[in-house]
């Protein structure tokens, strides 16, 4: 299984130690072409895209995230600012359970 990281610099150097491919600075092509590669060559991966990257929408980014299977893909929280970050699941979980269902508890 191949592990990938597209991130900032900041960022590159620690996936890098944890053992995963980088792409320093990718850009919404390079998240495209390199999932377009594990799609045809059917690899396994665990895929780590910065925030504005894990927004991005593209043809291969969709494809993965609706079927789901052999390729995981992970966002990786703002590095500036990760206390304003909220993940796309959270709308899902407040539909599904109500808006109170993250609500902090004493």
């Amino acid at each position: 299984m191949r592990m990938i990281a597209m991130v900032g610099v900041a960022l590159a150097e620690g996936f890098a130690l944890l053992g995963c491919e980088t792409y320093a600075n990718a850009t919404p092509q390079d998240v495209e072409d390199v999932l377009s590669q594990l799609l045809r060559d059917n690899e396994k991966a665990l895929l780590f895209l910065e925030h504005g990257l894990a927004r991005a929408t593209g043809t291969s980014l969709e494809r993965v995230r609706k079927e789901g299977g052999h390729i995981l893909v992970t966002e990786v929280p703002p590095l500036h600012a990760p206390e304003d970050y909220q993940p796309p699941v959270e709308e899902l979980v407040k539909r599904v359970l109500g808006p109170s269902a993250l609500e902090e508890r004493p």
